[in-house]
């Protein structure tokens, strides 16, 4: 499919669909709904590895389809396929109906329109030669290898997609976008007296491959794989206890998507569910912490122009000064609470339904510099990355795995530390914060969300922040 080709190209002239059938078919199907609209979906998808020194995959993937959603009170109803034609059209509109019974409800007012465009609708998978990105992958080997004669083994991957959505409501509305996405991803293991550590570094967004290609780009990637793994070799066990725990800016804030974020999306707060239930105007957080979501962000990984039901994205204020302001919507948790969508109903592809789900999600930067934060503690840990993490909704409590961390000796960053882990709970930990940086930063381009077995790209960032009487659990004896 030609890098250029529209929503209309896609879904009709490819096909042989007729938009005027298709918005007749929709209007019947969701007749007496409260909301609902038809997902139509292109994408193409492809991946390469190299792992111990040559070429272990390499994929290349079309999908297409069709998600019909009939929404009625709090029941929804729905249907897809692979298929784009008429026949598959008019059985999920069956499929749809059925379960409506007769009860009838008032159609709500579809999304506005909106013009804006955060990416370029380029394709970038054809762009770049098959021959150029195996070449790129093996480029990063033979330099990681000849970077430290330690390193072991080299792992890396290129990702790239490239989506087409088209969302038809009942009343002819539409709303189409066009999204790209690439990923390089680079690891590596190396031995040393004995030991064997490793070290990861991945960037990427909605932008061609032009910049992963970038020498700068990608030997910066390796660079950072081989000191986070060096940085391990020399790591000595954990403390464990309640101690001062400051964290490094950027990609930490995954603590905060997962400990908080996910409590502040809208069905979690309708059901009563979420720890941050029914606060709405009440201190949350520590005067100074102000957390957004964000999906206008030209170019990031988790931005989107509109979201999977055809909302514009916007720049959502969660929490203001410590004083929590709002919650993250899709349409019908919206009209459920009586409250605007926000932008943040989102699907992984036509086959899910939309859930609310956050974009670019970070807090703001502060007043202190970096270093004097690191200073004013006299015994602590020093967080920089981190791996998998655990939380419960209902209460916040999290459990995350530190992948890089220090002990911090008066005031000063010591030895590394290896098997930390920071146990806490989420609006608990936000009360806790008592210093931010003025070095807000965003994480490269790497994260993904998961959420009732739908994947979606996310952001995620913060500044530098210290955290009094926090939990950390230890390996040390």
């Amino acid at each position: 499919m030609p890098h250029s080709a529209t929503t209309e190209e896609l879904f009709f002239h490819r096909t042989g669909l007729d938009g005027d059938r298709v918005e007749k078919i929709v209007g019947k199907a969701l007749a007496g709904c409260d909301d609902g609209e038809l997902f139509l979906e292109y994408r193409q998808s492809e991946s390469l590895s190299l792992d111990d020194g040559r070429i272990k995959s390499a994929s290349f993937d079309t999908a297409q389809g069709f998600g019909l959603r009939a929404v009625l009170d709090e029941a929804t109803g729905y249907a897809h396929a692979s298929d784009l034609n008429e026949a598959a059209l008019l059985r999920a509109g069956e499929a749809v109906r059925a379960g409506q019974g007769d009860h009838a409800g008032s159609m709500a007012v579809g999304p506005a329109g909106t013009n804006q465009s955060l990416y370029t609708d380029l394709n970038p998978l054809p762009l770049v030669p098959f021959e150029a990105k195996v070449a790129l992958l093996e480029e990063i080997n033979a330099y990681a290898r000849a970077k430290d004669p330690r390193v072991q083994q080299v792992m890396a991957s290129l990702v790239g997609s490239w989506q087409a959505v088209r969302i038809v409501r009942a009343d002819g509305g539409h709303a189409s976008d066009i999204r790209p996405m690439v990923r390089l991803n680079v690891a590596v293991m190396m031995a040393d007296k004995g030991r064997m550590e490793s070290g990861s570094y991945g960037t990427g967004g909605r932008v061609p491959y032009d910049g992963l290609l970038d020498p700068a780009t990608w030997r910066g990637a390796v660079d950072e794989a081989v000191r986070q793994a060096l940085v391990n070799l020399d790591s000595v066990p954990a403390p464990a206890g309640d101690m001062t725990v400051v964290l490094g800016p950027g990609w930490p804030g995954v603590l905060l998507h997962e400990a908080i974020g996910h409590g502040l999306e809208g069905d979690f707060n309708r059901k009563g569910t979420s720890a941050f239930s029914g606060r709405i105007g009440q201190r949350v957080a520590a005067p100074g912490v102000t957390v957004v979501d964000d999906g206008t962000l030209p170019d990031r990984r988790g931005s989107i122009s509109i979201d999977d039901e055809g909302t514009r994205s916007g720049r959502t204020v969660l929490i203001e000064d410590g004083i929590l302001k709002g919650y993250l919507f899709d349409r019908l948790n919206a009209r459920l609470m009586k409250a605007s969508p926000t932008g943040n109903g989102r699907r992984q592809s036509y086959a899910h339904q939309p859930l609310p789900r956050m974009t670019n999600t970070f807090m703001l930067a502060g007043d202190k510099d970096p270093a004097e934060i690191l200073a004013s503690v006299k015994n602590g840990l020093y967080a920089v990355n981190f791996g998998g993490g655990q939380v419960d909704i209902t209460n916040g409590k999290f459990v995350f795995s530190a992948t890089e961390a220090y002990l911090i000796e008066n005031g000063k960053v010591g030895p590394a530390v290896k098997g930390a882990t920071l146990i806490g709970n989420g609006p608990d930990a936000l009360t806790r914060v008592s210093m931010i940086g003025t070095d807000l930063e965003l994480d490269a381009g790497v994260g993904t969300c998961g959420k009732d077995g739908q994947g979606v790209a996310v952001g995620v960032g913060q500044p530098t922040l210290r955290l009094d009487g926090l939990t950390v659990g230890g390996t040390a004896v």
